[in-house]
């Protein structure tokens, strides 16, 4: 084992995520006191960066730039480096997403945010590449350019910051003004939100994709509200997207649940990490689907999702875990995916044939030459193609999930 070369002040927290950068070059700092009067006593700007365990692009980055000593050596040389668990402060991401998203308009994580000493906002963004690529700055010309911009342009970065802060403020003070839910407003936000609404695909604008559980409920309580009728658009909206995300590849159709998002526009090839909130949401819309439908897709996919919490995100002392991770054997999704080789081997060639084509596996494959299982034909039309009597077809795709799903078992867990 390689004897760490360098340790910073995250060396003393319990977070498993701030432990990992404790031998990273930069010289890292939880969120303290300390860290923030190194700040204000050194007069540098702060370089937050908030993240969590199963963040794929946490790690890419943590891999590029902070075990990079030469990028290392410029955070240290010009910031106060403060490294956030966002699973242990809920608080401060959400502040600083707000910012991030205001000044960008998108987000995510990593989170990378450059505040003043007086840990106010002046410029953010997500993950940032090791040097310039697809349009976006590499970190250290952009390390560099905030430094610059902090050292000689000050009274334009603090009223940067200054502007930044008074609408975070009036954000905050709006929401939290007490303005009735008059009807008129429920459906102006109905109007709203169906302006994005993807009728191809289900789901909202475009790729990356999130599934929008929270979207999809109120479009679902504004059908009953409003007494639209079965054949309503809000209804059919909240079933295409329902649907089509099941069928997806952001759906684990072994082993159930869902991952945290996917990277096109048809839920296909998903991010892989699967998130506790993600799941408890998820399950709720497709029960109250099922309630206001009564179709046995919905209450599958939630059972399904809710067996998979219980079977591998609940702990043993009783609570349940926030995340699992994208990544087995340093490899994203390497867990998930299948070639037809590997299923012909635990089912057999002639059963396989039928499985691989209701679940699109091909030769080809649909992520670096292996293959994400997804439904993209009913099965009453793969069943006319291979000439099977649909209920042969439902019991061959049943019996491949069990044996599948015991295969993948004894994969390298992520």
């Amino acid at each position: 084992m390689t004897e760490a070369t360098h340790t910073n002040a995250l060396i003393h927290e319990t977070s498993p995520y701030l432990l990992g950068h404790a031998h990273n070059p930069v010289q890292w700092f939880p969120w303290s006191e300390e860290a923030l009067r190194r700040a204000r006593e050194e007069d540098k700007p702060i370089l937050l960066s908030i993240g969590y365990s199963a963040c794929h692009w946490c790690h890419v980055m943590e891999r590029e730039s902070f075990e990079n000593e030469a990028i290392a050596r410029l955070m240290n040389e010009n910031f106060v480096n403060i490294k956030v668990d966002r699973e242990e402060r809920p608080d401060l991401d959400a502040i600083y997403m707000n910012a991030v998203q205001m000044m960008t308009g998108s987000g995510g994580w990593p989170m990378t945010v450059f505040l003043t000493p007086d840990q106010v906002p002046f410029y953010g963004g997500t993950y940032f590449p090791p040097e310039d690529r697809h349009g976006m700055p590499g970190f250290p010309r952009l390390l560099a350019g905030v430094a610059q911009a902090y050292r000689e342009r000050r009274e334009q970065v603090l009223g940067s910051a200054a502007a930044i802060a008074a609408e975070l403020r009036k954000n905050e003070a709006a929401e939290f003004a007490g303005t009735p839910l008059e009807p008129e407003l429920l459906d102006q936000a109905v109007a709203n939100l169906m302006t994005g609404y993807d009728s191809e695909h289900g789901g909202f604008g475009s790729a990356p994709k999130f599934p929008p559980s929270m979207s999809l409920t109120f479009l679902l309580r504004s059908h009953v509200r409003t007494r639209e009728g079965r054949g309503g658009r809000l209804l059919a909206a909240v079933e295409e997207t329902l649907g089509k995300m099941a069928c997806g590849g952001i759906y684990d159709q072994l082993g159930g649940g869902f991952h945290r998002y996917s990277v096109d526009q048809r839920w296909l090839v998903p991010h892989f990490e699967k998130m506790l909130y993600d799941n408890a949401l998820l399950s709720r819309i497709y029960v109250d689907a099922y309630r206001v439908t009564g179709k046995p897709l919905y209450r599958r996919v939630a059972e399904e999702t809710l067996d998979y919490v219980l079977r591998e995100m609940t702990s043993p002392e009783g609570g349940f875990y926030s995340t699992q991770d994208a990544d087995s054997e340093g490899h994203e999704g390497k867990f998930f995916v299948w070639t037809p080789a590997e299923v012909a081997a635990v089912m057999g060639e002639g059963d396989a044939e039928a499985f691989s084509a209701y679940y699109d596996v091909t030769p080809e494959g649909n992520f670096e030459g292996k293959n994400i299982l997804n439904v993209p034909r009913p099965a009453g039309q793969v069943a006319r193609l291979l000439r099977l009597d649909e209920a042969e077809l439902g019991r061959i795709v049943e019996r491949g999930r069990r044996l599948l799903f015991a295969e993948r078992e004894g994969r390298v867990k992520p």
